[in-house]
């Protein structure tokens, strides 16, 4: 009679269980190593709470941060940003840059102006919903000049937006990241790009 190898003998059900256990452990363990990694470094899961990116964005909308690309670039005049409130960093804002490191940011007749190197431009936010000449300036606010790591950020609904208005510039260490997707709802699922202004 021929004898069976160590590999033909059938396992215990104790063995099976063991076994399958371990490679779910494993399973798990792969998925956190490249998840946690994403999750905290690359990417992050954003909730919009309030009124003051409507219409371009609405309560309770799910959206994706790219939280590398600042990393290797600095934010643009128009991407959209979370940040943590300069006033409490434990709450996160969303809103437009608006003005750069080194600018001054000019509000007039409900405009906004940048200047630049001695140049004046007034600002064309195709983006914003209806007559742009809904932006009161608040507290008396006229103009700022932003430090080299400063920005100048505003919700795109001006009467319903806590932004640099109120609270000053944003400093750089501040931004999380750039909004890149929108998940949530599936009917209004959107990559954004950095507007182009003629400046």
């Amino acid at each position: 009679m021929g004898q069976h190898g160590f590999g033909d003998q059938p396992k215990s059900g104790s063995k099976k269980v063991i076994d399958f256990v371990w490679e779910m452990a494993k399973v798990a363990l792969i998925s956190l190593v490249i998840i946690i990694p994403i999750r905290y470094f690359l990417i992050q899961p954003f909730y919009v709470k309030g009124a003051s990116m409507e219409p371009n964005f609405y309560d309770h909308e799910y959206l994706i941060i790219d939280e590398i690309s600042y990393r290797f670039s600095q934010p643009q005049r128009g991407d959209i940003v979370v940040f943590r409130y300069p006033k409490d960093p434990k709450q996160f804002f969303i809103k437009r840059v608006i003005g750069l490191p080194g600018e001054t940011v000019k509000i007039e007749d409900g405009f906004v102006y940048i200047i630049k190197d001695g140049q004046t431009n007034m600002l064309n936010e195709d983006y914003l919903p209806g007559d742009i000449q809904n932006l009161v300036p608040v507290g008396g606010y006229r103009e700022t000049k932003l430090a080299s790591d400063e920005y100048f950020v505003l919700g795109d609904n001006r009467d319903q937006s806590l932004d640099s208005r109120i609270f000053g510039a944003v400093k750089e260490d501040y931004i999380v990241g750039r909004t890149w997707l929108r998940g949530w709802p599936f009917t209004r699922l959107t990559i954004f790009n950095t507007p182009n202004y003629e400046f």
